[in-house]
């Protein structure tokens, strides 16, 4: 009886060795596959990264289920029947997971539908970022904005679950136009010469983006054509309007998101420079004035 229970003892502990073996060899050819085509797909320009980036992912997927599936069939016995097993399973877990088959559902619809893809500047609910990573979960966003002025990076990442795509709004300044429209306020007094200070603001921004005019005409073209987005309208201009602060001017100009706060910049220096030889032209800007009142006291004897 000892030796028929070490007789089997020694074909389980062989068929346990050799299933190892057999794992081992799987895991490393995958991993060979994978490198060599890592490098197959190597990166030859910039324009490649977004498209490496995405065989890179499909390459992963692909392999992680060839392997699961080889894995399995060398571990699991009547392998045959795990699409069975797999389909109850998912069935009986389907509730108590659902956030998991959302996110899942949600980045099936990521990558079919596309409403952003890895390098794209959006806002999804609260969210908005550059998205860097998209994964089987979530996917992950280059934080801008938040307590940074312009929208530019705060240098956190955060992750957001894929199934927000079917719950939040999504806002892509990347896709269809990679322009914004960015606006700038200035407040000149009532006795200013507004239509002057209206020119001087208009050479200004033609100065600093004249430069760009043929490229946002091309895109415009583009996005005419695959989205029907048309503007009247795509050079800088000024708009006048009177408050009780006095005239306002509004600088209204076609820039890229990334660079809104880089011609903020350059734009507001251009203006403070050129007004500051203006005589008739003068910046108003509310003032807060705050008079203290110390009481006297006066020095009364002690009888």
């Amino acid at each position: 009886m000892e030796n028929w229970i070490d007789y089997l003892n020694d074909i389980v502990e062989y068929e346990v060795r050799w299933n190892i073996y057999k794992t081992v060899i799987i895991l490393l050819v995958l991993w060979l596959i994978k490198k060599g085509t890592y490098k197959l797909i190597g990166i030859r320009t910039a324009d490649d990264m977004k498209r490496v980036y995405h065989w890179r992912k499909t390459i992963q997927y692909t392999l992680a289920i060839v392997g699961l599936l080889l894995i399995g069939n060398i571990w699991i016995s009547n392998f045959q029947s795990i699409t069975t097993f797999l389909g109850l399973l998912s069935a009986g877990i389907a509730i108590a997971l659902k956030d998991i088959f959302v996110n899942i559902a949600g980045w099936i619809f990521i990558y079919w539908r596309k409403p952003f893809d890895v390098g794209d500047r959006i806002q999804i609910g609260e969210f908005k970022g550059d998205v860097v990573d998209l994964r089987l979960f979530q996917f992950s966003l280059l934080e801008v904005g938040n307590w940074v002025d312009a929208e530019q990076s705060t240098g956190r990442i955060v992750h957001v679950p894929n199934g927000k795509v079917f719950s939040d709004p999504q806002a892509n300044y990347s896709q269809g136009f990679e322009y914004i429209w960015n606006e700038q306020q200035l407040y000149i007094s009532l006795d200013s010469d507004h239509k002057k200070a209206q020119q001087i603001l208009k050479d200004i921004m033609y100065e600093l983006m004249q430069d760009g005019f043929k490229t946002i005409e091309r895109a415009m073209m583009k996005a005419h054509k695959e989205h029907f987005i048309h503007f009247g309208q795509y050079t800088p201009t000024v708009y006048t309007k009177i408050n009780e602060r006095g005239i306002q001017l509004s600088l209204r100009y076609l820039c890229h998101p990334r660079k809104r706060r880089v011609f903020e910049h350059q734009v507001t220096e251009a203006i403070l420079e050129r007004f500051r030889t203006e005589t008739d032209i003068r910046i108003v800007y509310p003032i807060t004035s705050v008079y203290m009142q110390k009481e006297s006291m006066t020095n009364q004897p002690i009888g």
